[in-house]
């Protein structure tokens, strides 16, 4: 096995610590980044082989943040072969009710926050010719539903942005994958924010239902290995992209429906 630098971002819980603890057992290098820089000490203490393990403080909010991580980064490596661009917060709540600064914190942390991160890191893949670029977006990206309106819309973003990107670097022989979860039973429904920016603070019942986040890190796992370009992971609920796809009227009346908080 060729021992690769990974970072991911939103490692302290849900997708972020299974992906990190899948890849940990296999004996990479790996940077973990969130808030909870206590948490990630803890998760590194845990692992069979810690000092492949590196904690960096990350809060995808602030620009000063995110460049302050890159630069520490950049003291432990000059190269990120794998970035996957986990950290983000989603929403519980109707658009009506939603604030527009709970709007703009959700754009800045998913959105801007991941595509700041990345051009961080992309002059040194440019200049390498080698990267590979993991996002893990949500299957909100390619429908929008119920108390979702802005987390879809910083999703749907993310594919816009990436799928771009992508074509850009083709020549370049860097990789681009989106990664689109399901119902994966993580606390992202207890930290999702109400309209006024508080944290919902319950778990949604799909979500607690749903597939673990191990078995999550098992598919994302394979689906880096091959680089796929897009992929999804979860229960049921994919047949509503390709639902809305041949069928988008029947679409708009099942998700106009659906129980999804």
């Amino acid at each position: 096995m060729q021992k690769k630098w990974i970072w991911i971002t939103g490692a302290s819980s849900g997708i972020g610590e299974a992906m990190f603890k899948a890849y940990a057992n296999l004996g990479h290098n790996i940077i973990i980044s969130a808030r909870s820089i206590n948490k990630l000490n803890e998760l590194k203490g845990q692992q069979k082989w810690p000092e492949n393990i590196h904690v960096v403080a990350l809060d995808l909010r602030t620009s000063h943040s995110i460049d302050q991580a890159c630069e520490e980064v950049k003291k432990l490596t000059p190269v990120i072969d794998i970035l996957i661009n986990n950290g983000g917060i989603s929403q519980r709540d109707l658009a009506i009710h939603s604030s527009l600064s709970t709007d703009r914190a959700i754009m800045e942390v998913n959105f801007f926050g991941t595509v700041h991160l990345t051009k961080n890191l992309l002059p040194a893949m440019l200049q390498r010719k080698s990267g590979h670029i993991v996002v893990i977006s949500s299957l909100v990206g390619k429908f929008g539903t119920p108390y979702r309106s802005t987390y879809s819309a910083s999703k749907h973003a993310l594919h816009g942005f990436f799928d771009s990107l992508r074509a850009e670097l083709t020549q370049d022989k860097i990789d681009v994958t989106i990664i689109c979860p399901g119902f994966v039973n993580t606390q992202i429904s207890v930290n999702a924010l109400t309209g006024d920016g508080k944290k919902l603070g319950q778990m949604d019942q799909a979500q607690a239902r749903a597939m673990s986040p191990d078995d999550f890190a098992k598919k994302a796992l394979r689906a880096i290995e091959l680089k796929k370009l897009e992929v999804y992971i979860g229960g049921k609920e994919i047949l509503g992209v390709y639902i809305k796809r041949l069928m988008p009227n029947l679409f708009a009346k099942m998700v106009a429906r659906a129980r999804v908080r």
